[in-house]
C-alpha cells in the first residue's frame, strides 16, 4: 500500500487554521483528481478542498467540528487502490450501502416513518433496508435475538445499524399510550455539533455582547412618500435590470446620515485606547442564507447611487444565498442593517456588528392612522431599532442620527440632493 497524507493546504488571505465543516468523503471511497472531500471554515469563508490525486480513502483526519491547522494531516491516501473498489467509484457508496445512507437524515427518518406506517396498518413487513449495514458483531447479536436485521431502523452512520438499534428494537411497530402512536425504534432526540458558520455566528455575537455596551433607540418613521417613490421608480430600474426595494433608499438615507455623525462610523481599537473615524461608509446588510446570517458589504454607499446600491445589494445577495460569497464582500463594514423581512415583527433589539458601533434594524412597515396638517389620515409606517455601543456613541447622539435617518426617509427626494 502506498500511503499518501494530505496536508491541509495554505488557502491564504493569512489563514492559518480552519473548521472542519463537512466530510464529504469516508474511508474506503474511491476519489478522482479534483474530487471535493471535505469543507472548511477559515475566519474570512468556507472553502471546499479537492483531492489533488486520485486514491483511496484510508483514514480521515478529525471530525465536525474540529480545527485544522494548515499543513496537518487532513486525509490518508492509498494511491495504489487508485482504480480498485468499483462499487464505489467517485466517492459513491457500494449499492448495497445507497438505499438508506445516500439520503439525508430528514429523508431517511420520513422514509423510516412510511415504512413503519405501513407494518403497523397491516401492509406488510416493514423492511428499512433490504441489504442492512451492520458489523459481524451487530449481525451476531440478531441473530442471537431471532432479530431480522431488515426491520430494524438504522441510527448509525451511512445508514448503519447498531448494536443499540438491535438491543432496543422490539417486534411490534409502535408502543402505543392511550390512542397515540409513538415509534418504539430510534432516539428520542438529535444532537447537531454547533460548528462552522454556525460556531462563527455564536462566538461573534458573544464577543459583541460581552464588549460592547448596548443601548437601543426605537422610533417610527412614515414613509409614505417613500413608498410612491419607489412605485414611480420600479419601472425605470427594472428597464435597467434592476429590481427596486425599499432596502437601497435606507443604505443610502443611513450613509447619509453617517456623513453627519461620523462617530457611528467608527470603531474602537482597545489596543491603543483610540476611537477610529472611518472616512468611507461600508454597509454591511445582514443576508440569511440556509447556512446561517451573512453580512456582505456595500461598498463606498455614500457615494453610490440608489440605482448603484441596489445593484450591488442584488449582486451580494444573490452570491451569499447560493453559497457563493467572496472572501473581499464578506469584511470590511463600517456599520451594518439588518431586517427580517415579513418575519420582522414590531421592534427588536439588534445586537452591534463588533467591532463597529452601531446597527440598524429595519421591521415590517404597516398601515396605522398618522397626523398630518392637523389631520388623521393612513400613512405607511414602520419602526427602526438601533443599537449603539454605549462606550462610544451618547444618547443624545444616538438619537439624533437616528432622526436623521428618518428625515431622509419621510422626504426621500432629499437622497438625490444631499450626496457625499
Amino acid at each position: 500500500m502506498a500511503r499518501w497524507e494530505f496536508r491541509l493546504p495554505d488557502i491564504g488571505e493569512g489563514v492559518t487554521e480552519g473548521e472542519i465543516v463537512k466530510w464529504l468523503v469516508n474511508p474506503g471511497h474511491s476519489v478522482v483528481e479534483d474530487q471535493p472531500i471535505v469543507e472548511v471554515m477559515t475566519d474570512k469563508a468556507t472553502v471546499t478542498i479537492a483531492a489533488p490525486k486520485p486514491g483511496t480513502v484510508v483514514e480521515t483526519r478529525g471530525k465536525v467540528g474540529d480545527i485544522v491547522k494548515v499543513h496537518e494531516v487532513l486525509v490518508v491516501f492509498d494511491l495504489d487502490a487508485a482504480s480498485a473498489g468499483a462499487s464505489a467509484v467517485n466517492g459513491q457508496q457500494p449499492r448495497a450501502e445507497a438505499s438508506a445512507a445516500a439520503l439525508p437524515r430528514d429523508a431517511k427518518e420520513s422514509l423510516a416513518a412510511t415504512r413503519a406506517t405501513a407494518g403497523a396498518l397491516g401492509g406488510g413487513p416493514t423492511y428499512f433496508n433490504d441489504k442492512p449495514l451492520a458489523t459481524p458483531a451487530t449481525r451476531k447479536l440478531a441473530r442471537d435475538k431471532n432479530v431480522d436485521l431488515r426491520r430494524i431502523a438504522p441510527s448509525g452512520p451511512q445508514g448503519r445499524v447498531t448494536r443499540k438499534d438491535v438491543e432496543t428494537f422490539s417486534p411490534s411497530a409502535f408502543r402505543r399510550t392511550g390512542s397515540i402512536a409513538r415509534p418504539s425504534h430510534g432516539p428520542l432526540e438529535e444532537r447537531i455539533p454547533l460548528a462552522g458558520l454556525r460556531r462563527k455566528i455564536a462566538r461573534h455575537m458573544e464577543l459583541s455582547t460581552r464588549t460592547a455596551a448596548h443601548f437601543t433607540f426605537v422610533e417610527e418613521c412614515d414613509v409614505t412618500a417613500l413608498k410612491a417613490l419607489r412605485a414611480q421608480l420600479k419601472a425605470p430600474a427594472a428597464d435597467q435590470g434592476v429590481k427596486l426595494t425599499f432596502l437601497p433608499f435606507i443604505v443610502k438615507a443611513t450613509a447619509l446620515a453617517l456623513k453627519k455623525h461620523p462617530m457611528l462610523n467608527a470603531t474602537l481599537d482597545e489596543a491603543t485606547n483610540e476611537i477610529v473615524l472611518r472616512k468611507s461608509v461600508h454597509m454591511g446588510i445582514a443576508t440569511a442564507t440556509d447556512a446561517g446570517l451573512l453580512v456582505p458589504v456595500v461598498r463606498d454607499a455614500d457615494v453610490g447611487t440608489v440605482l448603484d446600491i441596489a445593484r450591488e445589494i442584488d449582486r451580494l445577495a444573490s452570491e451569499a444565498r447560493a453559497g457563493k460569497a467572496k472572501l473581499e464582500d464578506l469584511h470590511g463594514s463600517t456599520f451594518t442593517i439588518t431586517s427580517l423581512g415579513e418575519y420582522s415583527g414590531l421592534l427588536a433589539t439588534p445586537i452591534v456588528n463588533f467591532p463597529e458601533v452601531a446597527i440598524l434594524g429595519v421591521h415590517r412597515m404597516k398601515q396605522k392612522p398618522v397626523v398630518r396638517d392637523e389631520q388623521i389620515v393612513i400613512g405607511d409606517v414602520m419602526l427602526l431599532s438601533l443599537s449603539f455601543d454605549h462606550r462610544i456613541v451618547d444618547g443624545h447622539v444616538g438619537a439624533a442620527f437616528a432622526y436623521d435617518v428618518i428625515a431622509f426617509l419621510e422626504q426621500p427626494n432629499r437622497l438625490f440632493l444631499e450626496m457625499a
